[in-house]
């Protein structure tokens, strides 16, 4: 709803219209319903299941466990902020998202997505300390280490979140209040200001490409090591299953770092709202649900703790019956 207010042409927007994928016709906007219901659905009992077996398994209590169970915990509230709204908008065609819920949606999709960035650097750092450091890795992951690093990867999320929430739904809206996205986020939202942006602008830019680089820094230099440690290793063998423990961890950060900077760091005159949109769903549907997949085909520990927990369920079900 837009309520005109005296000067110029400003006007207290109390709702916004997500545009979503309302130019392509109902038949396509039903199969999309199903698809991303189907990778919703997955996504979040995928991701259940990562934190239920790391839980539940005593084989599964190392420190990279730990972090990839904060990861799945992590993707759970991604999807949760953005899919569910999503899914409204094909189905039911309801496009309104009040002003409080665009800016609490806008707010958690930064917290979560500079936390996923923070929080994989974390991981990289581990299989570092792990790989590198084999004898001495159970003392410097001890429990208050990875405890405190989980806490520092969170944590920047706050206030990454507040100030650029806060200071972008601190301007004027013009006459418009039509989001050409399936979410709140922080370009389209920002085509309806009618102020002079280009201070948030600039600071925008260079948080994003500090969030983004210092993790992807880190991640760099802990693989750089990872990689000259594993070439000193005499036997094939020993290679191989040194790189396994971290080739999972490399596709999900290739996934998720690849998809997000062809959303935000195309250049303008080849990123229009209709690209944008099939390459946000890329990291805000896609990976979320490719994650836990990821690391159940390619680790045998958990492959083997799922097995274990699946048995144990239906042998005490067939006791309970």
């Amino acid at each position: 709803m837009l309520i005109p207010m005296a000067a110029g042409n400003q006007t207290r927007i109390t709702e916004f219209i997500l545009m979503s994928f309302s130019s392509l016709p109902t038949e396509i906007q039903t199969l999309l319903f199903l698809a991303f219901l189907t990778i919703y659905l997955v996504t979040l009992l995928g991701n259940s299941l990562i934190i239920l077996v790391t839980l539940a398994d005593p084989i599964l209590q190392s420190p990279m466990y730990f972090f990839l169970r904060n990861l799945s915990f992590l993707e759970i509230g991604f999807n949760l902020v953005i899919v569910p709204k999503m899914l409204g908008t094909l189905i039911a065609q309801d496009t309104s998202i009040s002003f409080l819920g665009c800016a609490t949606q806008m707010y958690f999709f930064f917290f979560f997505g500079v936390a996923e960035c923070f929080l994989l650097a974390t991981m990289a750092y581990d299989r570092y300390v792990a790989i590198c450091s084999p004898l001495h890795y159970p003392v410097i992951m001890n429990q208050g280490t990875r405890a405190r690093l989980a806490a520092a990867s969170w944590f920047p999320g706050f206030p990454v979140a507040t100030v650029q929430t806060t200071w972008l739904f601190s301007f004027p809206f013009c006459a418009t209040n039509k989001v050409n996205h399936f979410f709140c986020d922080s370009p389209p939202v920002l085509r309806l200001v009618c102020a002079d942006t280009a201070r948030f602008e600039v600071y925008a830019i260079v948080g994003t490409i500090l969030v983004v680089m210092i993790p992807c820094l880190l991640i760099l230099c802990s693989y750089t090591l990872i990689a000259a440690s594993i070439l000193k290793i005499p036997s094939a063998k020993g290679k191989h299953k040194a790189f396994s423990t971290c080739s999972s961890h490399l596709v999900v950060v290739s996934l998720f770092y690849v998809s997000s900077s062809l959303t935000y760091f195309r250049p303008k005159s080849n990123n229009s709202p209709e690209s944008k949109k099939l390459l946000s769903l890329s990291y805000t549907v896609v990976t979320p649900m490719l994650n836990p997949i990821i690391y159940s085909l390619r680790n045998n520990e958990v492959k083997s703790a799922l097995s274990r927990t699946f048995h144990k369920a239906l042998a005490l079900r067939n006791h309970i019956t």
